[in-house]
């Protein structure tokens, strides 16, 4: 009999555990999709500008076999291109 009290709450504490974890992963995971500034996709190239201001910046567009460009861009995502072609892009320090 103990050893089944000692089992159950055992269990029931593992149980507890893996949920919490399983709760901090999901509340991670909408964060992950959009990071901050520039990231891909399997196919597109992004710039996510996050701010609580409103400010819109001047990023660097680095682009593969063709010359590199700014581009002004509002808070959120940015579509850039084909991930192919767009190599990266940066905060140039100025806002526009």
């Amino acid at each position: 009999m103990r050893i089944r009290r000692m089992l159950t709450g055992a269990l029931g504490s593992a149980a507890l555990v893996l949920t919490s974890l399983g709760a901090v992963t999901a509340q991670a995971s909408p964060a992950a999709a959009d990071p901050c500034g520039f990231y891909e996709t399997g196919s597109d190239a992004f710039y996510n500008h996050c701010t609580s201001d409103g400010s819109r910046v001047v990023i660097k567009v680095e682009v593969a076999l063709a010359a590199d460009y700014e581009r002004c861009v509002s808070p959120g995502k940015t579509w850039l291109g084909s991930a192919g072609k767009i190599q990266g892009a940066h905060y140039v320090g100025r806002t526009c």
